[in-house]
């Protein structure tokens, strides 16, 4: 397959790692959302599949110099992706630490990637957490497209036990989803990742 023909790769990470997390049927949602849109390949990154220690590494992740299997492991995940979308949700005004925690172990392989927002709570609807994760996000090289799918109350959307649970998004989320979808391939096109020359 070459660089024109093959779809660019979204990965969905989600952030939260407590047992029950709501992200985790938001996530699946939105992969399948993302899939109709057709512009990508889509993989989910879990963080609780993940389990990465506490940041350990003794080099500046800049530098790439692994030493913890599990970081290499993250990093060559990280890597292969063509942009991002963050499945996060809201913890005393901020995004959490298992969030914090991944992106400090890397630098270059989330360097120059769209990253869409998907943020829950209550009924800020995670939109604290963004505005704390973007600057974090700049300062890694990465792009955050301008829509955010902010969801509020998002508990009362979710139905179902256990793996089974599905997430029913209201017609603004799914709207919001659209825009950054949209926005994520807009940036691919000027970084010439869609199989298109980059536009000038």
């Amino acid at each position: 397959m070459t660089q024109a023909d093959r779809r660019p790769l979204l990965q969905i990470i989600v952030a939260s790692t407590r047992p029950g997390r709501v992200g985790e049927p938001i996530a699946r949602w939105f992969a399948d959302y993302a899939r109709e849109h057709g512009a990508f390949e889509v993989e989910i990154v879990d963080l609780a599949e993940v389990d990465l220690p506490m940041f350990a590494e003794p080099h500046h992740p800049r530098l790439a110099n692994y030493t913890l299997d599990s970081t290499k492991a993250f990093s060559a995940t990280i890597a292969r992706a063509d942009a991002i979308a963050i499945v996060h949700p809201e913890y005393n005004h901020s995004y959490n630490a298992a969030l914090k925690n991944a992106l400090d172990h890397l630098n270059q392989e989330w360097a120059n990637k769209p990253v869409a927002l998907i943020g829950y709570g209550g009924v800020a609807a995670g939109a604290r957490a963004a505005e704390a994760l973007l600057p974090v996000l700049v300062a890694l090289g990465m792009s955050p497209v301008r829509a955010t799918v902010p969801i509020p109350f998002a508990m009362k959307n979710i139905s179902g036990e256990g793996e089974a649970r599905t997430f029913e998004p209201a017609p603004e989320t799914e709207a919001g989803s659209k825009a950054a979808l949209d926005g994520i391939t807009a940036w691919l096109d000027v970084l010439g990742l869609n199989g298109r020359p980059a536009a000038m």
